[in-house]
């Protein structure tokens, strides 16, 4: 949806043009790149990375922990009494559930993070990016996206919004 509304905008820029070209600027920003190359996207990596080593030393032990009892359990299998594999299976079945659980919880606390510390990180960098244009005199800046077919690289205004972004966190 936002495609075909940003795309709708342009071409009526575009038919527009000869207005705009006497008297406003056009440019875009690649806000991905923005994100990924911020001083503070670099620190919500960062501080992401942690998390995940967290998670994953926590995952290698517990996927261990499941190897062995799934090894005991082929071993002294055919060993033990009925009642006795029955509990083995029981508490097999059990360990591997809470893993599951562990796992998917895991992950979907690292998706929450990254989209808390990315929604963060976009509402500073707008705030930036309404202030450069309005000091610089641009009549639209647009986010780069698939559905631009083409944009000139000197309309590019996202290296200069960086350095601006990045100062703006030192304040």
């Amino acid at each position: 949806m936002k495609r075909i509304l940003l795309t709708a905008l342009l071409l009526s820029c575009m038919a527009a043009g000869t207005v705009f070209a006497a008297d406003g600027k056009i440019g875009y920003i690649d806000m991905q790149r923005a994100i990924n190359t911020s001083e503070a996207g670099k620190e919500a990596k960062e501080q992401l990375a942690a998390r995940l080593k967290k998670y994953q030393d926590e995952i290698n032990v517990r996927q261990d922990d499941l190897k062995r009892l799934k090894e005991e359990l082929e071993k002294q299998g055919v060993l033990l009494s009925e009642t006795a594999r029955a509990s083995k299976e029981k508490d097999y079945q059990q360990k591997l559930k809470e893993f599951q659980r562990f796992t998917k919880d895991a992950q979907d606390e690292l998706q929450g993070k990254d989209e808390e510390y990315t929604r963060k990180i976009l509402e500073a960098m707008e705030k930036v990016i309404q202030e450069f244009g309005r000091n610089n005199g641009y009549t639209f800046i647009f986010v780069k996206n698939e559905g631009m077919l083409y944009a000139d690289d000197k309309a590019d205004l996202t290296n200069e919004v960086l350095k601006l972004f990045n100062a703006s966190r030192k304040k």
